[in-house]
């Protein structure tokens, strides 16, 4: 702006003095504009190089990071062992002062049912992320077929493993390609198998596209439950060996939610199913139910064991259900 004010007040005196005429001023202010829009893209261009330089470096600091994960030589599974087996594990978050889980041992034989209950902050989500070794544990051990996990591998590791997170979420394309996530060369026989299991099968019979019918980012054009049990239906695809289900179903009526168990029940390849719930009726007829109190195992047993011998159980349970005789 500046420039262009002395370029007029210059060549308004040239233009009083005969030596330029009014078009040769209105000339000179084009090509100024001209000169300066141009200066300003290069100064534009100039900063997002260095942006660009900039976060391609941190890109490349993350793509050369490596794994905090310990792994051990694979073997094979040892006979005669529980099919899981959590001994005395802890686990630590960036050195804090206080263990996300501490001294948790129980063992899991395969086809059971384990739930997994306890308050806000418990170690919940944290206890069922170790046995796909999402974490290291800071002591202890989780061993799978007398396997630790560490020793496993983690892409075979992880292929036995079905896993449904706390949110559900669907990514842009049609329901028939979210739940190939699970398995890429899945049939529609199999797929619409894993959806009647979910309790998911009413929601492609009321879609006029089926199986083809589009997602939204996120799932957007889905209600809450209806996510939940597509999510569902996706980790089922694949027969995983080891199903877990962090409070998955928290968005079902308790009538679906029972159907639900009902189907897992009686599935043909019998997986090893861990149920994370705040409901106790979602967790109730587990062959196991396992009480978290910040991070520490507090209550191991059965519905009716756990009623008469752990009191943050039976303080949950009948926070939600009203007292015989009360």
């Amino acid at each position: 702006n500046a420039a262009i004010i002395i370029l007029l007040y210059v060549g308004a005196i040239k233009v009083d003095c005969g030596l330029l005429t009014q078009g040769n001023v209105v000339a000179l202010y084009n090509y100024m504009s001209q000169i300066l829009v141009e200066l300003i893209k290069l100064a534009n261009l100039i900063i997002t190089v260095t942006k660009s330089f900039a976060c391609a470096g941190r890109v490349n600091e993350i793509l050369d990071m490596t794994t905090s994960l310990s792994h051990g030589e694979q073997v094979g599974t040892v006979a005669g062992t529980p099919f899981i087996a959590f001994e005395n594990v802890c686990v630590n978050y960036g050195n804090a002062d206080v263990d996300a889980l501490s001294g948790i041992s129980f063992t899991v034989e395969k086809g059971q049912t384990v739930g997994i209950i306890g308050g806000t902050g418990a170690g919940k989500t944290t206890l069922v992320n170790i046995l796909p070794h999402f974490y290291d544990v800071s002591a202890g051990k989780v061993t799978i077929g007398g396997v630790n996990v560490n020793a496993v591998g983690d892409e075979k590791l992880r292929d036995m493993c079905g896993i449904v997170p706390q949110k559900a979420v669907l990514f842009k394309g049609s329901i028939r390609d979210n739940l190939k996530w699970g398995k890429n060369d899945a049939t529609d026989e199999e797929i619409m198998d894993s959806l009647t299991c979910a309790q998911a099968d009413d929601v492609i019979k009321s879609k006029e596209k089926g199986l083809d019918e589009q997602v939204e980012q996120g799932g957007k054009n889905f209600s809450g439950g209806q996510r939940q049990r597509l999510t569902i239906a996706r980790a089922l695809v694949k027969k995983p060996e080891i199903l877990i289900l962090d409070d998955s179903a928290s968005a079902l009526d308790y009538a679906t939610d029972a159907k639900l168990r009902k189907s897992l029940k009686s599935l043909d390849y019998n997986p090893t199913v861990f149920i994370v719930s705040q409901r106790t009726s979602s967790i109730r007829h587990a062959d196991k139910i396992i009480v978290l109190d910040g991070g520490k195992m507090v209550g191991c047993g059965t519905h009716e064991q756990l009623l008469s011998s752990c009191a943050i159980y039976e303080e949950i349970h009948y926070s939600q259900f009203q007292k015989e005789g009360a």
